[in-house]
């Protein structure tokens, strides 16, 4: 969709030919398999053509508690963050927060298949 293309830079495309890598590793694909998906992930400009590597694959576990670094608290509600991270994919998908009237555009993260809400600056 015109307006929802954000573009990758190189730290982008290293962490999701890693999340790649983690997927070979467990047995999801085979080498040929791998390079032809890492392949789309090192052409790609955009995250969103980045994605399509990922067709067909889960999301990859979320570390568990021992290994996960301590968060510290916020007042922020579910996955709602200012900006979105590298490697993250815009979704079509937006709403209006009721509690701050600020429109929010949903993206995902391919790694776990976490969704995160950002405020949309875009105009409607």
């Amino acid at each position: 969709m015109p307006g929802d293309r954000s573009l990758l830079g190189d730290a982008d495309r290293d962490r999701l030919v890693a999340v790649l890598r983690e997927h070979y590793a467990t047995g999801r694909m085979e080498l040929g398999e791998f390079d032809r998906r890492a392949g789309i992930v090192l052409a790609a400009s955009y995250a969103d053509e980045a994605a399509t590597a990922f067709d067909g694959l889960p999301p990859m576990a979320a570390p568990g508690p021992a290994a996960a670094p301590a968060r510290p608290r916020s007042r922020k509600r579910h996955a709602q963050v200012s900006e979105p991270q590298p490697g993250w994919v815009p979704t079509a998908e937006r709403f209006r927060d009721p509690s701050s009237n600020t429109i929010m555009r949903v993206w995902t993260d391919p790694a776990d298949g976490s969704r995160h809400y950002v405020p949309d600056n875009d105009p409607v």
